[in-house]
């Protein structure tokens, strides 16, 4: 997701290892920071129509060959996708653009960490595209992040963060632990305080230079992302200091802060990249999307090492939607192509091509992970973890200051700790200073 946020930090690395990512709206391709493309790659559009699609990285449509197919199905439409490289640049332009009431493009790509803004402060420039589709294709809790108070649902879904952890076997082994992946599930099953006593166990005989976890932010950040309440509350209240979601996070990241079981380094930093390459950490928290870039990063040394077994909560970190903006001039094709494009049958081919996780269980059943992902994580059954965490996640409420309020706590708070030797209680006080500056309190 990349710049000090972690939705920030994850679109670096997806678009550093061109794997399963999720995307934001683009602009036109005429501003510096855009690139677009034919979809046909031919150089001229072969159809009377012409339309745009606005995404953040490598979204797959392209790869997947979506676009070439829809236009052999549908000659009168010739696809152009402009890309915007960077989140810091993508958004505001989009929503000066959305403002303007022109500019966008015909179906626009938002981000998970961007659609609550969109939702609460730009609906009016969306269709409601709930009623295009049967939404029960989808995920509920999806649906729900995309759709506004009164009902209107600005977006479809498009990939999702599941959660799993991701663990060496190697080590685990040397450490004397459990390597079964199910029996390991087992052992941290429903709460995340049960993965840090598995944590305490690998210490007591972990390999030399190692550790259990990469941070404890890791740990804070999969834990709220299971939390039923997070930052804010359904009706838009700033909440976390009363969280329960925030405060059960921040005690099972404090459990690995204030201990040695963590290698304390900070998520998507190169000393981290460089930890899976030096096998320096036995798990680290898991999204479906992280499996390319712990595959990158570990390199030909980890093949057959790493192995995945369940989360000890279903929790969700990533993903994206589409929406059709009401400035576009084509709105009625847009619709149709936006309607395409996120079905289930797409959604397989996406993944196929690059393992974005779909967010339409329908899918599920005739998921193929690709044969070297399947291999490098020693045969796990990749498809039947993440499809088990994706259907019980629960409905999470995010607000507009969501990220920096998340960035607060686990790069000014839990680091403090971790890395500085501060209490548990100056952490959190750091963090609270940070979080009402954020807030203009």
């Amino acid at each position: 997701m990349r710049t000090s946020t972690r939705r920030s930090h994850r679109v670096m690395a997806l678009a550093a290892v061109a794997a399963m990512t999720t995307g934001l709206l683009a602009g036109c391709a005429s501003d510096d920071e855009d690139s677009s493309s034919n979809a046909n790659d031919g150089g001229s559009a072969k159809g009377d129509i012409t339309l745009t699609v606005g995404t953040f990285g490598t979204f797959g449509y392209k790869q997947a060959g979506l676009y070439d197919e829809y236009m052999k199905l549908h000659p009168e439409i010739n696809i152009k996708e402009n890309v915007t490289t960077r989140t810091d640049v993508y958004w505001p332009k989009v929503l000066t653009r959305l403002q303007a009431g022109s500019g966008t493009d015909d179906v626009q790509a938002i981000e998970v960490g961007n659609i609550t803004e969109a939702v609460q402060t730009q609906a009016d420039k969306f269709v409601d595209l709930g009623k295009e589709v049967d939404k029960s294709q989808w995920l509920d809790w999806k649906n729900a992040q995309a759709t506004t108070k009164d009902g209107k649902q600005i977006a479809l879904g498009t990939d999702i963060g599941p959660m799993a952890i991701c663990y060496r076997k190697d080590l685990f082994a040397k450490a004397g632990l459990e390597t079964d992946r199910t029996k390991l599930a087992q052992m941290w099953q429903g709460d995340w305080s049960k993965y840090v006593d598995v944590g305490k166990q690998y210490m007591k005989n972990a390999p030399a230079g190692t550790k259990f976890v990469d941070s404890a932010s890791s740990v804070y950040n999969a834990a709220l992302g299971g939390a039923e309440q997070r930052y804010y509350d359904k009706d838009g209240n700033v909440i976390w200091d009363k969280s329960t979601g925030v405060k059960k996070a921040w005690d099972t990241a404090m459990q690995v802060a204030t201990s040695d079981m963590s290698a304390k380094l900070k998520q998507f930093d190169k000393p981290w990249d460089q930890g899976f390459a030096n096998a320096k950490f036995a798990t680290v928290a898991c999204p479906a999307w992280m499996m390319g870039y712990i595959q990158e990063k570990s390199g030909d040394s980890g093949k057959g090492k790493w192995d995945v077994a369940a989360a000890p909560t279903a929790a969700n970190w990533g993903g994206s939607f589409i929406g059709v903006p009401k400035a576009s001039k084509h709105q009625k094709e847009a619709i149709a192509l936006a309607k395409w494009l996120t079905a289930p049958e797409q959604q397989e081919k996406v993944f196929a091509k690059q393992a974005s996780f779909p967010s339409t269980p329908s899918a599920y059943p005739n998921l193929k992970p690709l044969a070297d992902t399947k291999a490098y994580f020693s045969d796990a059954p990749i498809t039947e973890i993440y499809s088990d965490a994706a259907k019980t996640i629960p409905t999470q409420y995010f607000g507009i200051k969501d990220q920096p309020i998340g960035t607060a706590i686990t790069d000014v708070g839990i680091l403090q700790v971790e890395q500085k030797g501060k209490s548990p209680e100056q952490g959190w006080e750091a963090a609270g200073k940070e979080i009402k500056d954020v807030l203009g309190q």
